[in-house]
């Protein structure tokens, strides 16, 4: 069986090819070239894709004994992941770019390069595990709660699951960082990224501004009863949830609860006004069978929090899903993700 390894110069997806071969399997190593840092306006040292990411994936690919190459992948990214990414801040949602970045490059653009090859998987160093039960393919957490990424993974199809591998899905990350080190990979000790790899620094608004060469005119804050408040800088700097960095003293704790792009005001309230009951969701991907009627599960809308009790119904194509207990700062352009216990029922895009 013959695999091709996504690499990001990362430990993770050392190790994934570690696995890999230790298995038996004929590997190539690829990297997927996203974009050219100084379009982004960065320097190469301060994020992913960079010349060192590729020396790191390169040199462990060769320790391996793995032919290693570099696949284009630049103007998809562009299309499907940044052309989103700020379309989405500029209609006053917050988007997940990671989320975009698997789906349509890893798991589809990587996939045909797989098909075009003639290899049978594509392998990453995703923490998560996929399963096959009479035929049909579930995706599944990996067992390291800390780690675990199936929430970003819930747009997988069934044939990229069957022909997808999840090495890492049964190890700890300390576990991974050992072998990497016993194995003596050059990146055994490298540190995660924690940011979009096109935003290295987290200013989301100044890297649109730059990228677009547009400004966003100032506005207004308003409260709930849509009394003015202050001056805002701009619509895309202000996300649901947000506390800090509003530049506002009001004698109490305010949080932006609202936006509207056609008006131009961001809505400030309490943390009660951020509490919500049910949500809408689109463009979603059922991974188990589509349900005919209400199900009892759990769901995570945003990365970072624990899975919450929910009820879910199809409406047509779209899914609407109510809490017994509200949840906090429920965000268009984010995703929901629907949980049985281990199994991720599926996903889709707040709206």
């Amino acid at each position: 069986m013959k695999a091709i390894i996504a690499m990001s110069g990362g430990v993770d997806s050392s190790v994934a090819a570690y696995f890999m071969k230790k298995n038996g399997y004929e590997c190539i190593g690829a990297t997927m070239k996203l974009y050219d840092n100084e379009d982004i306006g960065i320097s190469r040292e301060k994020t992913c894709c960079s010349l060192d990411d590729i020396d790191d994936a390169r040199a462990v690919a060769h320790r391996l004994g793995m032919p290693y190459y570099v696949f284009n992948f630049k103007d998809e990214f562009e299309r499907k992941v940044i052309d989103k990414f700020i379309c989405t801040y500029e209609q006053g949602g917050t988007p997940n770019p990671c989320i975009d970045c698997n789906r349509y490059l890893k798991f589809e653009k990587l996939h045909h390069r797989m098909r075009e090859l003639g290899y049978d998987y594509v392998v990453t160093g995703h923490y998560a595990d996929i399963e096959e039960k009479d035929g049909r393919y579930f995706l599944k957490k990996g067992i390291d709660p800390g780690k675990d990424q199936s929430y970003v993974l819930y747009s997988l199809t069934q044939e990229q699951l069957a022909h997808t591998l999840f090495p890492l899905g049964k190890y700890t990350k300390e576990r991974i960082r050992e072998i990497a080190e016993r194995e003596g990979f050059v990146n055994a000790k490298k540190r995660d990224s924690q940011d979009i790899c096109f935003v290295p620094d987290g200013d989301y608004a100044a890297f649109i501004e730059r990228y677009t060469g547009r400004t966003y005119p100032a506005g207004d804050f308003i409260d709930t009863k849509g009394d003015f408040i202050a001056h805002h800088s701009g619509i895309i700097h202000y996300t649901i949830g947000q506390r800090k960095g509003l530049g506002v003293a009001v004698g109490h704790p305010v949080y932006v609860v609202s936006k509207d792009v056609e008006q131009n005001t961001v809505t400030l309230g309490s943390n009660y006004d951020l509490m919500c009951k049910s949500l809408v969701a689109e463009d979603f991907n059922w991974i188990c069978e589509k349900p005919s009627g209400e199900i009892s599960c759990k769901a995570k809308t945003r990365y970072n929090m624990r899975e919450v009790p929910c009820f879910a119904h199809c409406d047509g194509e779209r899914v609407i899903v109510s809490f017994p207990t509200p949840v906090r700062a429920v965000t268009e352009g984010q995703a929901v993700v629907l949980y049985d216990g281990d199994y991720v029922l599926g996903g889709g895009t707040i709206v």
